[in-house]
């Protein structure tokens, strides 16, 4: 824009008296263009937070050509939300939810980088309330939630350890700190994600359309639990997501599932290995002909405190 960082009077606006600046559009038009034609497997991604339209749609499209754009909305809110104390988050759950509003109207990339862990802001561990086994919790929540949302992922290192202390650049990442079984969860979760991530078509298929993310319940404001499906090409590999927002385990908490049968547990972020409760769960679980959330059928779950849990149909 002629107009950015600039007060009136500091630009002049464009041929059409508008505050576009053509040449420069016209510039990252061409470049990512030349970087297709001649890169195809090489992705340009745009750190950009203004609502310009097409950022990630093709050139041919009327867009920029980039092939994502960083989803600073989906940052903000969901690091407001995750740094209230968990008593509270019934009263902001808009917040959580709020990104799925127009999580398709780009090819968006989820962003926890290098600007939240400098300049004071303090880790991403350093945000999460609560006590030292809390914090863990709701970090580990944190990652699975980022995962488990449509779109591409973006964390940026000694995040996935749980490093306590924001970025440094002129020092070395604190790896010390895998000594601690808190931290070595981390670590071992993220490692289980990202196994997760590439193993489950449903997670990436779709990432950028519509197609592959359906609500189950989104206003459970009460409970602070937030239930989703990711879907691919193939609806047999089908995702049920369930995340428990606060440190209480909520008991016989009943979920609609989209189809009937055998439903395992891919992925339960506080298993003892990963520094969690270690509370004891099913590892695969049977549909009722019970109708909940609009569905058929359902199942009752003990939830996990600050968990998620990823279930795939046997």
């Amino acid at each position: 824009y002629l107009d950015y960082s600039r007060e009136a009077g500091e630009w002049e606006p464009n041929r059409f008296g508008g505050r576009e600046n053509l040449e420069a559009i016209e510039f990252i038009k061409e470049f990512n263009q030349a970087v297709i034609d001649h890169f195809p497997d090489v992705q340009t991604i745009a750190e950009e937070s203004t609502a310009f339209n097409g950022v990630s749609k093709p050139v041919y499209h009327g867009g920029l050509g980039f092939g994502m754009k960083w989803m600073m909305g989906w940052m903000h809110d969901t690091l407001e939300y995750f740094k209230r104390d968990p008593v509270y988050r019934q009263h902001h759950h808009n917040e959580i939810t709020f990104s799925l509003a127009y999580a398709f109207t780009e090819n968006f990339m989820l962003p926890l980088s290098h600007d939240e862990v400098v300049y004071g802001k303090g880790s991403l561990l350093g945000r999460m309330p609560g006590d030292d086994w809390q914090r863990f919790a709701n970090l580990r929540l944190l990652f699975s939630y980022m995962y488990t949302h449509p779109g591409a992922k973006l964390l940026f290192m000694g995040g996935e350890f749980g490093q306590s202390e924001e970025w440094k650049f002129d020092g070395s990442l604190d790896w010390h700190l895998l000594q601690y079984d808190s931290h070595k969860g981390v670590q071992s979760l993220v490692k289980a994600l990202n196994h997760v991530y590439k193993s489950e078509p449903a997670l990436y298929e779709k990432a950028f359309s519509h197609e592959g993310f359906e609500w189950i319940e989104l206003n459970d404001h009460a409970n602070s639990v937030l239930s989703y499906v990711r879907k691919g090409h193939d609806r047999s590999n089908d995702l049920v997501v369930i995340n428990n927002m606060t440190p209480v385990v909520r008991g016989n908490h009943r979920v609609g599932i989209p189809a009937e049968g055998t439903w395992e547990v891919v992925l339960n972020s506080d298993m003892a290995e990963y520094w969690g409760s270690g509370m004891e769960h099913a590892t695969s679980y049977t549909t009722e002909a019970i109708n909940w959330n609009g569905r058929e059928h359902s199942i009752a779950f003990d939830l996990p405190p600050l968990a998620c849990l990823i279930l795939k149909r046997v």
